[in-house]
């Protein structure tokens, strides 16, 4: 659906918030794909030194140039239509208006790119069934893959031998061609999902080391890289709790070593145990303050 699609269909029908919001969702969505998928083609291509497809690009380049599953989709609609073309000219009918390409599906095929071979293989049909009205009466109705084989491996024009045979494989390269298509978008995401976690890693290291720098310029007596990890550590756990625990007592994570504070009165009053909650508050306090 395009942005044509939402405009007409809104103006025509009483959508709801909701369900305009669902279906602009669904549209912008489909576009993000669609852009995510042609910057994971472009990369392929750059690997595999295949060509970019332009409106001047040659047909035969393109057909020469796509990859495996695309290729043996296209062969196999190609025999297809070859087949009905043959069979049309024996019949002296006219020939179908055909519009799918080797670009439809160049560099790789998606869902959303084969609708001109959609609409080829109805109109194929439709020609086909007139071209032969007695042979293809002897098949059932809406007949399985197995069916049509089976008929094809019984008729004796060979021109339709081949296109029964070309419409069943075609279906069977599409398949193909989804689960290819499937396989790399989730590929993609796996590599996508990867890059965020490692990313995030690098940031969570960076603002972990920020963290205990600032710390330790302010000469607090606490062990700052192990106040650090074990807050980070049950961050994980439980974020609020963390951070709550973080300002108000971060003696939790680190102990106070309390010899390390400065003693009063020119060195006559040594730190007591008290000394040590009151430096734990101005931690809490200083941390609660800090931005990182």
């Amino acid at each position: 659906m395009d942005s044509n699609d939402i405009k007409s269909s809104s103006a025509s029908t009483p959508f709801d918030d909701d369900e305009f919001d669902r279906l602009l969702d669904d549209f912008i969505s489909k576009q993000l794909e669609d852009v995510e998928d042609t910057v994971e083609e472009n990369k392929e291509l750059k690997q595999t030194n295949k060509p970019s497809a332009s409106a001047q690009t040659p047909q035969d380049e393109l057909v020469s140039s796509l990859f495996e599953e695309e290729r043996r989709l296209y062969d196999a609609y190609f025999n297809f239509k070859n087949g009905v073309l043959a069979l049309v000219k024996q019949a002296g009918i006219e020939e179908p208006e055909l519009s799918f390409t080797a670009k439809d599906i160049y560099p790789r095929f998606r869902p959303s790119r084969i609708k001109n071979l959609s609409n080829d293989i109805s109109a194929c049909w439709e020609k086909l069934i007139l071209a032969q009205p007695v042979r293809l009466s002897s098949l059932p109705d809406n007949p399985s893959d197995e069916q049509i084989l089976s008929f094809a491996e019984k008729t004796t024009d060979e021109n339709l031998q081949l296109a029964l045979i070309s419409y069943v494989e075609v279906l069977i390269e599409v398949e193909g061609c989804e689960i290819a298509y499937n396989l790399r978008k989730a590929k993609a995401q796996k590599r996508k999902i990867e890059k965020q976690l490692y990313e995030e890693h690098i940031q969570r290291k960076e603002r972990m080391q920020k963290l205990i720098e600032a710390i330790r310029q302010k000469n607090f007596p606490i062990d700052a890289e192990r106040l650090v990890n074990n807050f980070f550590k049950t961050v994980r756990k439980d974020p609020e709790g963390a951070q709550k625990i973080l300002e108000t007592n971060p003696a939790t994570f680190a102990p106070i070593e309390v010899e390390k504070i400065p003693p009063r009165f020119f060195g006559m009053i040594k730190p007591k145990p008290e000394d040590g909650i009151r430096v734990n508050k101005e931690i809490g306090q200083f941390l609660k303050n800090l931005k990182i």
